[in-house]
């Protein structure tokens, strides 16, 4: 099984994404900005890794990003601003807050749809990567 993350949003707010099965996104995804990959302060760099199983004390069942250049327990998991990892990634439903502070909510239902999608999958691949730059903003009428 293969997950994409496309990141759609990147600033020094947060690092803001879509989960997608195949073609179809189903939870959206907060990370904490780029840091040069810095453990706890940093989203992880696009690239593809695997993903494993793992029972965390803090945040139960989940996956693990495996093979992370210099880092390890970059989890999914709940949650709904930068404040809530330390360089993992959060699911959710909806993109929300204000301007300076960005959030996602819904999580708890998120995370329920990411690991019902993962029912009785012990591994999967995951492909993160950044969405083209926008090279023109249309004008509406």
């Amino acid at each position: 099984m293969i997950l994409d993350l496309i990141r759609v949003g990147q600033s020094a707010r947060g690092t803001f994404g879509v989960l997608r099965f195949g073609a179809i996104p189903f939870v959206l995804t907060l990370e904490r900005p780029w840091q040069d990959n810095e453990p706890n302060v940093s989203c992880i760099p696009p690239g593809r890794y695997q993903c494993a199983r793992v029972r965390s004390h803090k945040f139960g069942n989940t996956f693990e990003v495996q093979h992370v250049p210099g880092r390890t327990d970059v989890l999914f998991h709940r949650g709904n601003t930068t404040e809530d990892t330390k360089g993992c990634i959060l699911v959710g439903e909806e993109f929300s807050g204000t301007w300076d502070k960005p959030m996602i909510v819904s999580s708890d239902r998120g995370f329920l749809e990411f690991t019902a999608l993962l029912k009785g999958v012990n591994t999967f691949e995951l492909q993160v990567m950044d969405a083209p730059p926008v090279t023109h903003i249309p004008v509406l009428a």
